[in-house]
């Protein structure tokens, strides 16, 4: 029984190590990297805390070195969703009867575990399963992750904390109960630190989870899921579930005790996930929470008085770190004519300047993209672009999977602002510039705002402030995520909570209070202290 009001640890952002010449860490990520490569795991599903193998196996390869295999893993269909979703009703009330700070012990418990034991362990498997580098596994599946562990643990006491006022006589109090079912937790391939949080905050506001991880990054989200088993969370509680997606799917979508959608992916399946839960209201015990945070057509938008050293660096780094592959990346810029020349020289050189291949080489600035699926489809829309008259690629435009998945970071030029890499998702290293005349700066702010149906991440980029301010009101819905002179990517758990609107989310900002506040169902608690005796009403005597 709790007899305090605890408080919980005031949360910073945990520092990015470095990773210099003759560092501790590197040593250890090093050491890590060997022994990951020599010796595959075996992951299997988790259901009710047992670990279970299915006879349906997949393989999680490098998508540097296609030949490399890193671990194999069970996959669930039809029958292991059920199991799950059995076993997270099962496991529901008792986690979510326990007192909130004995559920926050265990993700602060797990902060701590990842802060040290499994830091390596972590960054490592995110390296060689997604392609990172070490710089972005460190910020992604080490302080990206501690991040949200602890910071939600302090944004979950703000909610329990805000109660109402009481009149004379009463109290009342306002109790934040975790929803009434199971939550469904989809994830994406491309940040670890998402991956677990998807299933992890919900979890911490005393939902049950089903998660289910992407196929192309199990082992980064297993060992996130091994670190929360280590750290005391109880059997059932979330259940891991990698796995053919449409079975799995349809039994979590159909189900009568769905109560809410946690995703992050692309804007068609989330779509169909709505239409799904629209279709299936009246099957439902109560209506399920969406949350999604979808695509995106991140944009750069310069003035012709931008810092255009900084300028520079922000697209090369907004476009190209990870290979494109954030939700965040700078994919399309409007550049002023009178800045271009400069620009371009500076762009073109440090673009083709980046070193490209195995992460393990920490002299490299990108890696492969994700999967064979990912480089045909990038790799399309460079060819299109060569083939299109309005369209010149200025810089990289070279692809080869003879080894993995390699695309050279590319920059292209179009004279049309609504080309088809102009205004498409493609999620992959392609940055297309749009030149517009100094004299059409509205016009090309109307442009930036009404191209694409996204609204994730956008910046621009200006000295003057009126000019700020005007660009900030024209594009005050084109972005959840607005950077003033600042690259696009990058947004740190309690700085930036990130999510976007339009096409590209519910913009319930994960990394901060208002998604915690979806996991919820609130009770109002009115206790009277004063006798009532008389149903008569001081109105009603005669006057």
């Amino acid at each position: 029984m709790s007899n305090g009001i605890f408080s919980t640890p005031t949360p910073i952002n945990e520092p990015v190590k470095p990773y210099g010449p003759g560092s501790p860490e590197k040593r250890d990520i090093k050491k890590c990297l060997t022994e990951m490569k020599a010796s595959p795991i075996k992951i299997p599903l988790v259901i009710g805390g047992e670990h279970v193998f299915t006879s349906k196996m997949g393989q999680v390869n490098c998508p540097h070195n296609t030949s490399l295999t890193l671990a194999t893993f069970s996959q669930g269909g039809a029958k292991e969703a059920q199991l799950a979703i059995d076993a997270s009703l099962k496991a529901r009330k008792h986690w979510a009867s326990l007192p909130w700070e004995d559920r926050a012990a265990v993700f602060l418990k797990a902060a701590d575990l990842l802060t040290t034991k499994y830091r390596a362990r972590m960054n490592a498997a995110t390296m060689l399963g997604q392609s990172k580098t070490v710089f972005q596994a460190e910020i992604d599946a080490a302080c990206e992750l501690i991040d949200f562990f602890r910071f939600n643990v302090h944004f979950a006491e703000q909610i329990y904390r805000q109660q109402p006022i009481s009149a004379p006589g009463t109290w009342n109090r306002l109790s934040a109960r975790g929803l009434e079912g199971f939550v469904y937790a989809v994830a994406p391939f491309n940040f670890t630190s998402i991956s677990v949080n998807l299933a992890a905050t919900p979890a911490l506001m005393g939902c049950s989870v089903l998660w289910k991880p992407a196929a192309t990054a199990v082992l980064g989200s297993w060992i996130g899921m091994e670190i929360l088993e280590e750290a005391g969370l109880p059997a059932g509680v979330i259940n891991f579930i990698p796995g053919d997606a449409a079975e799995i799917s349809n039994v979590a979508l159909n189900h009568k005790d769905l109560a809410g959608v946690h995703f992050t992916g692309s804007t068609n399946t989330f779509n169909n996930i709505w239409q799904t839960v629209g279709n299936n209201l009246s099957k439902y015990a109560s209506y399920p929470r969406l949350v999604g945070e979808t695509g995106g057509k991140d944009f750069v938008f310069a003035h012709h008085s931008a810092d255009v050293d900084m300028l520079a660096v922000a697209l090369v780094r907004g476009a190209f770190e990870y290979q494109g592959q954030k939700c965040s990346a700078a994919s399309r810029a409007y550049i002023p004519r009178s800045i271009w020349p400069k620009l371009k020289d500076k762009l073109v050189a440090m673009t083709e300047e980046l070193k490209m291949g195995d992460p393990e080489d920490f002299t490299n600035f990108v890696g492969a993209v994700i999967d064979e699926r990912a480089f045909k489809k990038i790799k399309n829309y460079i060819e299109n672009a060569k083939a299109d008259s309005a369209c010149k690629v200025i810089a990289g435009g070279h692809c080869d999977s003879s080894r993995g998945y390699f695309i050279r970071p590319t920059i292209i030029e179009t004279t049309n602002p609504k080309s088809t890499t102009m205004v498409e998702e493609i999620f992959g290293p392609v940055l297309t510039v749009y030149v517009y005349e100094d004299k059409d700066f509205d016009t090309a702010l109307k442009l930036c705002d009404e191209s694409t149906p996204y609204a994730l991440t956008g910046a621009i980029f200006a000295k003057d402030r009126h000019t700020i301010h005007q660009m900030s009101a024209a594009l005050e819905n084109a972005a959840g995520n607005f950077y003033i002179n600042d690259k696009p990517t990058g947004a740190v758990v309690g700085q930036q909570p990130f999510g976007g609107a339009r096409a590209s989310g519910t913009n319930d900002k994960a990394g901060s209070v208002y998604n915690l506040l979806r996991w919820v169902n609130h009770r109002t608690i009115k206790e009277n202290y004063l006798p009532i005796v008389d149903y008569r009403y001081p109105f009603m005597a005669e006057p």
